[in-house]
């Protein structure tokens, strides 16, 4: 199995000045956590980092630090995580003797060997597929009202699942994906979303509630927390 790691966005939301994929948690860089995961998983092979090469030195140091088994190889992202994912799957198509992909978030740096390992076996069986979780808050369609956001309806909880990363596809659909996607000007925030629009399926693997996101400051702290927990569970 192949994975792409998407690393070229910035710190904005985190209210950092860099990437936020190079800030520290518990003693290490937040990407360094999510190499070592990918890492530990016995299916992954080969690792692609989507990234701007103005990061490229501080992501040597990374991967000089950690020793890693599996071959990480960086490549150059683009403005949009669509963008960037699309740069590393054309690279892989090119490559010729790639089948199957998966895709994960760099700052989803919670996610077991385990997850990898099980989406890598459930690609065998489909062409396209996602980690999920169950959504569990109720949640409300909404739209402007005349004194502020109304509410227009609620979906049934059931039928709805919290979409995360990896993210797993048969190579040459995937590519077929995103060329069909940059002639009609699609801009979606997930691959699966590709498939969708095209009528493709797309399955779920069950996910992990840990598998965060992170994204503002606080998910660091439940980040911190999480990984605490892992490495000392008599804490």
């Amino acid at each position: 199995m192949h994975l792409l790691i998407p690393a070229a966005g910035s710190g904005k939301r985190m209210g950092a000045a860099v990437n936020k994929l190079l800030l520290p948690l518990l003693g290490q860089p937040v990407l360094a956590w999510t190499l070592r995961a990918a890492d530990r998983a016995h299916s992954i092979e080969w690792i692609g980092i989507l990234s701007q090469p103005g990061d490229w030195p501080a992501m040597e140091q990374i991967l000089a630090s950690i020793d890693l088994s599996t071959p990480v190889q960086l490549l150059q992202g683009g403005v949009t995580r669509q963008e960037s994912v699309y740069r590393g799957v054309e690279y892989l198509y090119g490559l010729g003797t790639v089948e199957r992909v998966l895709i994960h978030d760099g700052a989803r740096c919670l996610a077991t060997s385990e997850l990898f390992d099980r989406c890598s076996a459930a690609l065998e069986q489909v062409d396209g597929l996602i980690a999920a979780i169950p959504v569990k808050d109720t949640i409300k369609v909404t739209a402007s009202g005349p004194k502020g956001i109304q509410i227009e309806s609620t979906p049934e909880r059931s039928r709805l699942w919290a979409a995360q990363t990896p993210q797993g596809f048969r190579l040459s659909l995937l590519w077929q994906a995103h060329r069909e996607a940059l002639a009609q000007g699609w801009q979606v925030t997930d691959d699966a979303a590709l498939f969708e629009k095209l009528g493709w399926p797309v399955y779920i693997v069950e996910g992990e509630e840990s598998n965060l996101k992170l994204t503002t400051p606080w998910d660091l702290v439940l980040a911190k927390q999480i990984l605490q927990q892992r490495l000392d569970p008599a804490r």
